[in-house]
């Protein structure tokens, strides 16, 4: 199989065992505190990372805020695409994001977990990333 240049070794992967999907956890730790109150910002990250992932979006995306107690209040968020589901939570009490990204079409993770970190402006940030075979 042909391989494409810069393409990841967890793109290759995908491609080599016909994986169904690809699941990429993004937790994110000092976020911009303004950014993940902004229930618009989150939208807008919500296309921008569509976009950079070349991903269609089906519908709007929800954004939400909720939470039963101060440790979990936040915004939570979906968005479905074509190929799956973007979705994510925002805790206000620790400015913190997680961040799910699931599609059965390849994108590049680590490029999505920096657009990530750098839109929400983390201090940090970590992600992890499942094939589904």
């Amino acid at each position: 199989m042909a391989e494409k240049r810069g393409e990841s070794e967890i793109v290759r992967e995908f491609r080599e065992k016909d994986a169904w999907g690809l699941c990429t956890c993004i937790d994110l730790k000092g976020c911009d505190p303004v950014t993940i109150r902004d229930a618009d910002k989150i939208r807008q990250y919500v296309v921008e990372v569509c976009d950079l992932i070349k991903m269609k979006r089906f519908g709007e995306p929800q954004v939400i805020h909720f939470g039963p107690n101060e440790r979990v209040a936040g915004y939570s968020m979906t968005q479905l695409i074509e190929t799956s589901l973007i979705s994510g939570h925002f805790a206000n009490e620790t400015n913190a994001a997680y961040i799910d990204i699931f599609s059965c079409k390849e994108y590049e993770p680590e490029e999505a977990a920096e657009f990530t970190r750098q839109f929400f402006g983390a201090d940090s940030s970590s992600f992890q990333v499942l094939l589904r075979v």
